[in-house]
């Protein structure tokens, strides 16, 4: 089988092994999460192709960037797409579950990525190792937030992306640990469509706006016709896409 290849500006990712390739979803995790808190450490759970980990290693200067990812096939891929990248002194690649790693591993990250599976059980997909990669019940959302509760600074930030619609069930279930939303931004792919993804950023530091996240939120619009990007998408990503 040849080799599927994603060039991006400053690495490229091989995806022939993994049941997830590049998607928009990521890309857009992986541009607008948040390094402005200057994270010493950075966890990527359920890595995949390790796209979410080289964007940060690109982004960033944080000396510790692990990746965890179940999947042997994915695994082995994001090792070598780590190894073959200009940061591979810095990333690092785990092959355990999130359990095994939650409870084994001692030290707390500054930031932690997701782009965490997402369909539930009114859809299931033919090849089981896509449907490991994208079914919440391989990783359900509450699973996700207890452990990531445990792996988070006191100060660190977790970033998500999610469907919109389970936006507010995620919100409350993070409350429950006591993570609270900083930063939200809703993603339609043209003006006229439905918000389909949220971006999520949460922290154990309530805000004074915790009541009313409307200020909080924002709107990313991506495309105002068949590949006629608008001006904030490209601004977000134009870093990473080629052709951008």
């Amino acid at each position: 089988m040849p080799k599927s290849t994603f060039n991006f500006k400053q690495f490229s990712i091989d995806q022939d092994r993994c049941a997830m390739k590049i998607g928009t979803d990521g890309v857009l995790l992986g541009a607008w999460a948040s390094i402005g808190h200057n994270p010493f450490s950075i966890l990527d759970i359920g890595a995949g192709t390790g796209v979410l980990s080289l964007m940060l290693a690109q982004r960033s200067a944080s000396e510790i960037i692990d990746a965890l990812e179940i999947d042997s096939d994915a695994y082995e891929q994001c090792v070598d797409n780590f190894e073959q990248s200009p940061w591979g002194d810095r990333l690092f690649c785990y092959h355990a579950s999130l359990d095994e790693f939650a409870d084994e591993i001692e030290d707390q990250y500054d930031l932690i990525v997701c782009n965490p599976p997402f369909y539930s059980d009114d859809y299931k997909a033919e090849n089981k190792q896509r449907a490991m990669a994208r079914f919440q019940d391989a990783m359900p959302f509450g699973h996700l937030i207890e452990s990531v509760s445990k792996l988070l600074s006191e100060s660190g930030i977790f970033s998500v992306v999610i469907p919109k619609k389970e936006e507010a069930d995620f919100i409350i279930l993070a409350a429950k640990f006591n993570l609270f939303p900083k930063r939200i931004l809703h993603v339609k792919g043209t003006p006229t469509s439905e918000i389909k993804r949220s971006l999520l950023e949460f922290s154990f530091r309530k805000t004074e706006n915790e009541q009313n996240l409307s200020s909080e939120t924002s709107q990313l619009i991506i495309e105002t016709s068949r590949h006629q990007y608008t001006e904030d998408y490209i601004k977000l990503t134009q870093d990473f896409y080629l052709k951008m």
